[in-house]
C-alpha cells in the first residue's frame, strides 16, 4: 500500500472510528480500545484483552482501560487509553508518557494487595481487573504495559526503560497513531523491529557464513546465549514473533516442560537436546572479530518463524523459575532476505521450518485456499438491495489487515465513492471476525468469550478439516450464510449495546451477544428440529422482525444468566470461557415468546441448497481449471523438469504433461487428478512464485 498523509489517515481513522461506534451501540472510548487492542493483539503488543476500564484521579491516582493475563507464561498485559477527541492529530510527550504509566503503574501494584480488592464493588470494572490480578499473583512474573494513543509520538526518546512493579519487571510501549497507521496499511505483514545485539550482549555475536554468493538469502549459523534470548524476548516480547508462530502459541501451546527440566537440570546439554531457533531478517550489520571471523552487531527485522516455544519457555524459565541460563545456548539458523523477496521466500522458509509441529498448517493464515476462496467470492458477488434501496452492495472480505484501505489508496474522488458503494464499510469483516461469526453458529460461545485468537485458531483447525475433506463446499452459498450469520451476530451486538438494561450495567457485551446467538440457533436446532433460514437473511440483508423480536426478548436474560457464576468462581470472564458455562445456559428454559417459524427452515431443505450449490461449484471448478490450463502451456516443459527433478511425476501426470507440451488441454479425468495434485507439490516448491 503506498503511504498516505498521516493527517488523511487520522481522518480515515476518525471515519473507522465513528463507524465502530455507532454499528456497537458503545462510546466512542470503548470502540477506540477495540479498534487499538485488535492491533494491538496482531502486532504482537499484547494478547487479547479485556475491556475493563478504571479511572481515579488525584493524588495518589490510578487508571488502566483493559488487562489479560498469560498464565501459561506468567505475564500480566495491561493497557491504558490516552484517547483524543480533536478532530486534528495532538503530539504525545515525554511527560505524558511517564504520567499515564505512573497511573497504570499505581494500579498494578495495589491490584497485588488484599486490602484495596476488600474496598471494591464487586460489579465494577475496578473489581473484575483487581481481583483477576490478585488471584493469578503467584503466577505473574512479568507485567507487559502498552499506552493506546491516537496522538502521535513527539519525544525523541524511543522506549521506557523497563522498572519493577511488587518485584515483578515490567517493560513499557507506545502505540502512538502513527504506529497504528503503519500496521493498518501492513497488508497484514509485521512491524519491523531493529535488536542492537551488541548493547544486550555487550559484544557482536559470532557467527559462521553458510551460503554462496548467488542465492536470494544469505543464511548464518550462530550459538545464541540463553540469557541474550530472554532478555531480547522480555524487551520486545511476540513482536518477535512470526505471525503464524506467535498466534499458534497465544491460543494453543502452553509452555515446554521438557525444556523446562533441560534448563534446570542440564543447562549444559540445552544446546545439544534442543532443535533451536529458524530466523529471518532484512539486514544485518557484520563486523570483524579478528582472524577472519565476522560478528552480527544488530538485525534489522527480526522475525522467528520457528522455535516459538523454545524461546517463550527460556524466558519463563528465567522469570518464574529463577533458572541460571550462563550455561543455555541455542542454535539459530538466520536467513537475510532481500526486501523485495521478503513476501515470497519468508512464507516458504516459515512453512517448511514448521513442518514437524504442524503450526503452519493448524494457524491457517491469509495465504490458505480457503480464504483466498473467500476473498474471490466477495469481490463478485453482489448482496440483494436492501429495502429502500436502488441497488445492492457486496461484502469485503479482508483476508490481510489493510486490503480495504488499500484499494482506495490514491483513488480519485469518484472512484473512492464508487468503490465504497460497491463495498460500504458497513459491510466489511475480517478473519477472526469470520471465525465469530461461525463459531457462534456452531453453538461454541465459551469460545468466542476466551479471546479473538483462540477464538480463530478453534475455527481454523475445524474449517481446514473441511477443505480437506470437501473443499468444494465452500461456495457461493456457503459464502451467503457467512454473510447471514454476520448480519445476525452484528444486528444482535448493536441492538445489546444500545439497550437501556445494557447501558445501566455496561460490561460482558461480547459473552452476551456471542451466549445469545448460539442459544436461539441451538434451541432452534435441537428443540424444534429447525434451522434459521440464513437464505431469507441473505435476500433481505436484514434480520426477520420475528427473530430479532427473540433476541430483544433473550438477551438480557442471557445477560443476568452468565453472572450466576458457581459460588467458587468470581470471575465472570473466566466462567464464559468454560464449556461447563455454555452446559447450563443452553440447558436453561428461557422465555422467548411465540415467536413463529417464518424465519425457519427444515434441515431436509437445507440440505438440498447446499448439495445443490456444490454441484454448480464442481461444474465452476472444472471451468477454471480448463482456463489455466491454458495459462501453463508456455511452462509445461519447466514444470516437467521440475517434477522429475523432484520425483513426484507419475505416469498419468506425465502423460497430461505431454498434451500440454504439445498445446491440448483435452484432459481425461484421471490425467486431471494427476495434474492437480503435480501441481499442488509444485506450488509448495515455489514453482509459481519463481517462474
Amino acid at each position: 500500500m503506498q503511504k498516505l498523509d498521516l493527517n488523511e489517515e487520522y481522518t480515515d481513522f476518525w471515519d473507522d472510528l465513528l463507524l465502530e461506534a455507532e454499528s456497537s451501540g458503545e462510546p466512542q472510548r470503548s470502540a477506540f480500545f477495540d479498534l487499538y487492542a485488535d492491533v494491538g493483539a496482531e502486532n504482537g503488543d499484547c494478547i487479547d484483552l479485556s475491556y475493563t476500564p478504571v479511572l481515579r484521579e488525584g493524588r495518589g491516582g490510578y487508571q488502566i482501560d483493559g488487562f489479560a493475563i498469560d498464565r501459561d507464561r506468567g505475564e500480566l498485559h495491561v493497557a491504558i487509553s490516552d484517547f483524543r477527541s480533536e478532530r486534528e492529530l495532538q503530539g504525545l510527550n515525554a511527560d505524558r508518557i511517564d504520567t499515564l504509566f505512573k497511573r497504570l503503574s499505581n494500579f498494578c501494584e495495589r491490584a497485588f494487595e488484599a486490602e484495596f480488592i476488600n474496598c471494591l464493588e464487586e460489579t465494577s470494572p475496578s473489581f473484575e481487573a483487581a481481583y483477576s490480578i490478585y488471584d493469578q499473583a503467584a503466577k505473574i512474573k512479568r507485567i507487559r504495559a502498552v499506552i493506546f494513543s491516537n496522538a502521535k509520538l513527539a519525544t525523541n526518546r524511543k522506549s521506557v526503560e523497563a522498572g519493577e512493579v511488587t518485584g515483578r519487571v515490567i517493560t513499557y510501549g507506545v502505540l502512538d497513531f502513527s504506529r497504528y497507521a503503519d500496521i493498518q496499511r501492513s497488508l497484514g505483514r509485521h512491524e519491523p523491529i531493529e535488536v542492537d545485539i551488541e548493547e544486550h550482549n555487550g559484544s557482536p555475536l559470532p557467527c559462521l557464513e553458510a551460503h554462496s554468493d548467488d542465492g536470494v538469502c544469505a543464511s548464518y549459523l550462530i550459538v545464541l546465549p540463553g540469557k541474550l534470548l530472554a532478555e531480547i524476548y522480555g524487551l520486545y516480547g511476540a513482536r518477535l514473533l512470526e505471525q503464524n508462530v506467535r498466534t499458534f502459541l497465544q491460543a494453543r501451546t502452553k509452555v515446554n516442560r521438557g525444556i523446562i527440566e533441560t534448563i534446570t537440570d542440564k543447562p549444559e546439554m540445552f544446546f545439544s537436546y534442543n532443535n533451536g531457533l529458524t530466523a529471518t531478517a532484512s539486514g544485518i550489520n557484520l563486523v570483524p572479530l579478528g582472524n577472519g571471523a565476522v560478528g552480527i552487531k544488530s538485525i534489522q527485522d527480526l522475525q522467528i518463524v520457528n522455535g516459538g516455544q523454545t524461546t517463550a519457555s527460556i524466558l519463563y524459565a528465567r522469570d518464574q523459575n529463577n533458572r541460571d541460563l550462563d550455561k543455555v545456548f541455542v542454535q539459530m539458523k538466520l536467513s537475510v532476505v532481500e526486501p523485495e523477496e521478503i513476501e515470497t521466500v519468508v512464507p516458504l522458509i516459515s512453512r517448511y521450518a514448521n513442518t514437524q509441529n504442524r503450526v503452519s498448517e493448524a494457524d491457517f493464515f491469509s495465504n490458505h485456499p480457503y480464504h483466498i476462496e473467500m476473498e474471490k467470492i466477495s469481490r463478485r458477488l453482489s448482496a440483494p438491495a436492501q429495502a429502500g434501496q436502488l441497488f445492492g452492495s457486496k461484502w469485503f472480505y479482508e483476508r490481510a489487515r489493510g486490503q480495504y484501505k488499500d484499494k482506495q489508496a490514491y483513488a480519485s474522488q469518484a472512484d473512492k465513492k464508487k468503490f465504497l458503494v460497491e463495498f460500504p464499510k458497513t459491510k466489511k469483516f475480517d478473519k477472526t471476525e469470520l471465525a465469530k461469526f461461525i463459531v457462534s453458529f456452531d453453538c461454541q460461545p465459551n469460545m468466542i468469550s476466551s479471546g479473538a485468537q483462540k477464538c480463530f485458531l478453534f475455527f481454523a483447525e475445524s474449517v481446514r478439516k473441511q477443505w480437506d475433506k470437501s473443499p468444494l463446499h465452500f461456495n457461493d452459498e456457503y459464502f451467503k450464510e457467512v454473510a447471514a450469520k454476520a448480519i445476525i451476530f452484528r444486528w444482535t451486538d448493536k441492538m445489546v449495546g444500545t439497550s437501556e438494561w445494557y447501558k445501566a450495567d455496561r460490561g460482558f457485551k461480547i459473552h452476551t451477544v456471542a451466549y445469545t446467538v448460539a442459544w436461539v440457533v441451538n434451541y432452534f436446532r435441537t428443540r424444534m428440529k429447525k434451522e434459521i433460514d440464513l437464505s431469507s437473511v441473505w435476500k433481505e440483508q436484514d434480520v426477520p422482525i420475528g427473530l430479532q423480536n427473540v433476541l430483544i426478548k433473550l438477551a438480557p436474560q442471557i445477560a443476568h444468566m452468565i453472572r450466576q457464576t458457581p459460588a467458587n468462581v468470581r470471575d465472570v470472564r473466566e466462567y464464559c470461557k468454560q464449556q461447563a458455562c455454555w452446559s447450563v445456559i443452553s440447558d436453561a428454559d428461557l422465555d422467548i415468546g411465540s415467536p413463529g417459524s417464518s424465519f425457519l427452515v427444515d434441515p431436509e431443505e437445507l440440505q438440498i441448497r447446499r448439495v445443490d450449490a456444490t454441484k454448480t461449484k464442481k461444474i465452476d471448478n472444472e471451468i477454471d481449471f480448463d482456463v489455466m490450463l491454458m495459462s501453463l502451456l508456455p511452462v509445461a516443459s519447466n514444470l516437467e523438469g521440475l517434477a522429475k527433478d523432484l520425483g513426484f511425476i507419475s505416469p498419468k501426470s506425465s502423460s497430461a504433461l505431454r498434451k500440454l507440451k504439445s498445446g491440448l488441454i483435452n484432459l481425461t479425468k484421471s490425467e486431471k487428478n494427476a495434474l492437480k495434485l503435480l501441481l499442488s507439490r509444485a506450488e509448495d516448491e515455489g514453482f509459481f512464485h519463481l517462474r
